[in-house]
């Protein structure tokens, strides 16, 4: 495949996952994931500033998906209900990324550094709904409090959803679900 073949982002990133299943994320290098791709290495950096970050593609994009649902929901809308409905928004870009997914938490269980670098993120967007509640009239400590309760509810349906392999449960209905689970933990004694 020549270097002008399209979705160079996409190939190196397959590559990567390919290599670091294969060989193991600290054994694999970015001219590995290049050649593997078909690309060099100088296109590699084009796209991803080091191998980490293979692990981590679009965060930017997906930070502004969270962002912007929120905002633009519905103002009768709690702020659960708004937070619910940015997950669900979020979980339709990833649906078809499933095998992907579910091999890039292999790796990242398997490394402590990067399992920070996952909290980070999911760190930051916590504090993109918090800030997206707090525009919408929602108060500091509420906003933060949903956020927070809404990336517990996405990290253990993001869990269940990479667990199965069954296509007819969707990301999105992990969601729904585990919101469910949510509430009747604490309506229920």
């Amino acid at each position: 495949m020549g270097r002008w073949a399209p979705d160079a982002r996409g190939r190196l990133e397959y590559a990567a996952l390919e290599l670091y299943a294969e060989v193991g994320f600290e054994r694999t290098t970015v001219k590995e994931i290049a050649q593997r791709a078909g690309l060099t290495e100088r296109t590699f950096f084009r796209h991803f500033a080091d191998k980490r970050e293979v692990l981590f593609p679009g965060n930017q994009q997906l930070q502004e998906v969270l962002e912007q649902a929120v905002t633009r929901s519905p103002a009768a809308l709690t702020p659960a209900e708004a937070v619910t409905a940015a997950l669900l928004e979020l979980s339709t870009l990833m649906e078809d990324r499933r095998e992907l997914a579910r091999q890039r938490q292999t790796v990242i269980a398997a490394h402590p550094e990067l399992q920070e670098r996952e909290l980070a993120k999911l760190a930051s967007w916590s504090q993109t709904l918090t800030g997206a509640l707090m525009q919408r009239g929602t108060a500091p400590s509420e906003a933060r409090l949903t956020a927070e309760a809404g990336l517990a509810v996405f990290k253990t349906a993001f869990e269940r959803w990479t667990a199965t392999t069954d296509p007819r449960h969707t990301l999105g209905q992990f969601i729904s679900d585990t919101f469910d689970d949510l509430r009747r933990l604490f309506t229920h004694p």
